[in-house]
């Protein structure tokens, strides 16, 4: 939650807990202190100040070079701070947001999430907030210094719901203490449903006496002192089994607003009322026609507690991936202190000690192997099933598994600074954010009960008016009815619980989802961009050819390019620095070195000039290829990269460097395909090598010769020919082009730079996690199709048939109690439909999942 890994906040800008960050002025003017960035001069003290004072509503603005803040006094009824901070960033400064997570308990429907999030976003250091019913939680945006826990959460308190600032706890705590929670809930929701069914049987039998054998044709006076029995009985389910339905129904109407609980509660007490006042005072209905229908809301009140009962224990199973990741990591460690191996937990493991590893045990924390060697399976981080070697100088993840061999590693990141910690985190925050396809719904959702508390109105006003005798009774089953069949509850757990179970299935399968925007676009996406080099190919480029002029020895071309490109970072220069080594060759040091990137790389060596490149690098030089044309051509051919070498202006040579295709490339990129998407090769290799290797794949377009700084333009050209695209790729390169693609896609196995940006992220280096991400998007979204759709299609057939349109045809009316039955079970169906996500398996050979 706050502080967490991915979620930290600025340092000295923690949301506090202390005297509110903003203070009411004169005539209820608000002041508050805005942080600024790219405040450098007196110029721009005044811009941001003229700025801010063009904002309607902003009293006084004031800014302070030093500090880079400036105080701001406005009237909230006229601004709000998201006018004031965009005003500030719209003359090109930046004013600094955080995000934090809380939990927020006492949600049960989407009307919930609509009004928690009202609050929140309230508070005048909220920028905004996403409420998530499935897990409990919001997670705020907010400027540091301007957000105040105890006065939102107060305001929470007010609206009838409870915030929970779980900052202080370490998560595997706290995810253990949601767990006892959750079964803490659904063992007092049992509870509660046993008491409802041993009071509620009999009111259920009395108010169908009529049709049990041996109770029919009882004596009126008979069947009064059993209708009072039933009013007895029914209170304590009113005020002990649905307690929870009136006090959130009451809290709700607090804040002028309605939510599942109205409906049960006022359409349960309507029942209740109406039954009373007919068994209390008959002479105010047409005579014969005073039956009060007490199984109404003791039935009701019951089958709504086991429904949500049992929907406590479905939403109890989407945290299992969350569960079963914490659960890889083993609770202690042996580590070397003092020359001796002590057994010690596994958070208490040190930056720099030496851990030992036996087989068949899981490593505590990330490392790099000091000596021994081993097989380890990285299969629940990675998603890939073949075990791994490691040897001295390999790296190691916590939470993997020692298959065979004891080797000893040294600890580099622990704690909170581990990879499992950060796919943890990443999968906590990705369950609790919402795709667009559920602000929708959540739109829809908070006007759903004021429209059906509408149509229960009209409902009773035309049977009153139009029904048969007796038109009251009626009037009121049905009016009962309508409140108690419709459903917010599916329509708001229908997206947020799929997503859940999904971004959970998919750390299984080692994705990593930033997202549930992410899912959402990965279903739409028409064209996939691969970067070659780590992508397709293993990013281990080796040389694989030496072609010297007439005059020149190998050791002589290799020793002139190694002296060029030993200050160059690119694969390629290392591949052939590294080809010199081998050979045991010596060049001497550049005294000068200039490098073009992605292209070329010019040097001084014992006052020559070494120019190392590819064709086009020279093209741009001027310096014609002469007879090396062939020689490049046919290295090309091959698909392997030429590498040009040349001295004082005249060529001595050309290399060949290979970089080996991944053995499931050409099989993942059939299986997109085979999803009807259009698989583009992007590289800055030589036109002829870039399509002898696409063509090994099987892609459908190769666009090569690219620099490194114009991939995210060839991204943005194909999004210009109205195409949806996704780019993986592995460098800090790509981190452009990841970034301007509709979804980015990085490799776990690449840099930091390339991940952080990636909307999706493989812990692999295979290619097949880019298909099993589209496949299970497009699962996750089918998924939530049928959530939607069976939520829709409920209350859409549901509400009026129990407002009675097929008595006409048909005599047909719907019992308050089916209502109550089929309303209860709606959410449960939607939790246990999303929770077959939980089984999803990637389609064999890349087919349709």
């Amino acid at each position: 939650m706050i502080g967490t890994p991915g979620h930290h906040s600025p340092e000295g800008h923690t949301p506090s807990g202390g005297n509110p960050p903003y203070d009411s002025g004169p005539e209820d003017l608000i002041s508050v202190v805005l942080p600024v960035d790219g405040i450098h001069c007196a110029a721009c003290v005044g811009r941001v100040e003229k700025a801010l004072l063009a904002v309607p509503g902003v009293n006084e603005a004031s800014v302070n070079l030093a500090t880079g803040e400036a105080q701001v006094s406005f009237d909230p009824g006229e601004a709000e701070l998201q006018e004031l901070i965009g005003a500030v960033e719209g003359i090109g400064y930046r004013v600094p947001s955080a995000v934090t997570e809380v939990a927020v308990r006492g949600m049960h429907c989407a009307a919930c999430v609509s009004r928690a999030e009202r609050v929140l976003e309230m508070d005048p250091g909220v920028l905004s907030a996403e409420v998530s019913l499935a897990t409990e939680s919001a997670q705020l945006r907010f400027v540091p210094g301007l957000l105040e826990l105890d006065s939102l959460a107060e305001a929470v308190e007010r609206a009838g719901f409870r915030l929970e600032d779980e900052s202080g706890e370490d998560f595997e705590e706290s995810l253990r203490k949601r767990e006892r929670e959750r079964e803490e809930e659904y063992s007092g929701l049992l509870r509660k449903f046993w008491v409802g069914v041993l009071l509620g049987t009999p009111v259920a039998v009395i108010g169908h006496a009529h049709l049990i054998p041996g109770l029919q044709g009882l004596e009126h006076g008979t069947m009064r002192a059993l209708w009072f029995a039933s009013c007895l009985m029914s209170i304590p389910i009113m005020a002990y089994v649905g307690s929870r339905f009136f006090t959130g129904a009451w809290s709700a109407f607090k804040h002028r607003e309605a939510t599942m609980d109205t409906l049960v509660a006022l359409g349960t007490g309507s029942a209740w009322i109406y039954s009373t006042v007919a068994l209390l005072f008959p002479g105010l209905f047409p005579e014969g026609t005073a039956h009060p229908f007490y199984e109404a809301t003791a039935v009701v009140i019951t089958l709504v507690m086991l429904g949500q009962a049992l929907e406590a224990r479905a939403k109890g199973k989407t945290s299992q991936a969350l569960r079963r990741l914490m659960d890889l990591r083993p609770q202690t460690a042996r580590v070397v202190r003092d020359g001796t191996e002590v057994e010690v937990p596994a958070q208490g493991v040190r930056v720099g000690e030496l851990v030992v590893v036996r087989p068949g045990e899981r490593i505590p924390v990330d490392g790099e192997v000091a000596d021994g060697h081993s097989t380890i399976d990285e299969s629940m981080v990675t998603g890939e099933s073949l075990p791994v070697e490691k040897g001295a100088g390999d790296t190691v993840v916590g939470g993997t598994l020692n298959r065979a061999g004891s080797f000893r590693f040294r600890a580099n990141r622990v704690g909170k600074d581990t990879v499992l910690a950060h796919i943890v985190e990443m999968v906590r925050t990705a369950q609790g954010s919402k795709p667009s396809i559920q602000r929708t719904v959540d739109v829809v959702a908070s006007y759903f009960v004021p429209v059906v508390m509408i149509i229960s109105a009209l409902t009773f006003a035309t049977w009153y008016t139009f029904g048969p005798d007796p038109r009251l009774s009626f009037a009121a089953v049905v009016a009962v009815a309508v409140l108690v069949i419709a459903c917010p509850c599916a329509l708001g757990l229908a997206t947020p619980i799929s997503i859940m179970v999904s971004v959970g299935k998919a750390a299984e399968l080692g994705i990593l989802v930033r997202n549930g925007e992410a899912l959402q676009a990965a279903r739409q996406v028409g064209t996939v961009v691969l970067d070659k080099t780590g992508t397709i190919t293993k990013g281990e480029p080796g040389l694989s050819g030496v072609h010297p002029r007439t005059g020149v020895s190998e050791e002589e071309l290799l020793s002139l390019a190694a002296a060029a490109e030993e200050g160059s970072e690119h694969p390629l220069a290392a591949a052939v620095v590294d080809a010199a080594r081998k050979r045991g060759l010596a060049w001497d040091r550049a005294s000068a070195f200039e490098a073009s990137p992605g292209r070329g790389v010019r040097a001084e060596v014992k006052g020559a000039t070494i120019q190392v490149g590819g064709p086009g690098y020279f093209r741009d030089l001027g310096i014609p290829p002469e007879d090396f044309g062939e020689v490049v051509d046919g290295i090309a051919r091959e698909g392997q990269t030429p590498i040009l070498v040349a001295s004082r202006g005249g060529y001595v040579g050309a290399l060949a460097v290979s970089d080996p295709v991944k053995s499931d490339s050409a099989s993942a990129i059939a299986g997109l395909k085979r999803r009807g998407l259009r698989v583009v090769m992007l590289t800055g290799d030589h036109d002829a090598a870039a399509r002898s290797v696409g063509a090994q794949v099987g892609v459908d377009e190769v666009i090569a010769q690219v620099l490194p700084s114009e991939k995210a333009d060839r991204v943005k050209e194909l999004q210009n020919a109205g195409r949806r695209v996704a780019m993986v790729g592995d460098g800090i390169n790509d981190a452009p082009a990841l970034a301007m693609a509709d979804v980015g896609i990085a490799l776990g196995t690449g840099t930091d730079v390339a991940i952080e940006t990636g909307d999706l992220v493989l812990m692999g280096g295979s290619l097949q996690g880019v298909l099993h991400a589209f496949e299970l998007s497009h699962a996750t979204f089918r998924n939530i199709k049928q959530n939607l759709f069976g939520a829709f299609i409920y209350n859409v057939l549901g509400i009026p048939i129990a407002a009675g349109v097929l008595y006409p045809a048909f005599g047909l009316l719907l019992s308050p109690v089916i209502a109550g039955a089929a309303m209860a079970f709606s959410s449960v169906t939607v939790v246990s439909n999303a929770n077959r996500l939980r089984f999803f398996r990637p389609a064999p050979g890349g087919g349709e999942a």
